[in-house]
């Protein structure tokens, strides 16, 4: 797997914190975040279920960034 590293949370300790890569072969955004509460998950199964092989991970605003970053890196793989 070409897993490319696009950047983890800035204000956060470095260790456990959100982070974004790219993976290049399975052209897929990889996200790491904060599992979502009862209340987020209620919220967002208003909207439909979220299937036993899914989660609902919640990231700061500040991550915007670098989720800019990893959907150019996907674009630039050419995936439509």
């Amino acid at each position: 797997m070409a897993l490319r590293f696009i950047a983890k949370d800035p204000n956060t300790n470095g260790a456990q914190c959100p982070t974004a890569w790219v993976d290049e072969e399975a052209e897929e955004i990889v996200i790491q975040g904060w599992k979502a509460g009862e209340a987020l998950l209620a919220r967002c199964r208003e909207t439909g279920p979220v299937p036993g092989t899914e989660a609902v991970v919640r990231l700061p605003i500040r991550m915007v960034a670098a989720l800019r970053e990893a959907c150019d890196v996907a674009d630039r793989l050419g995936v439509r």
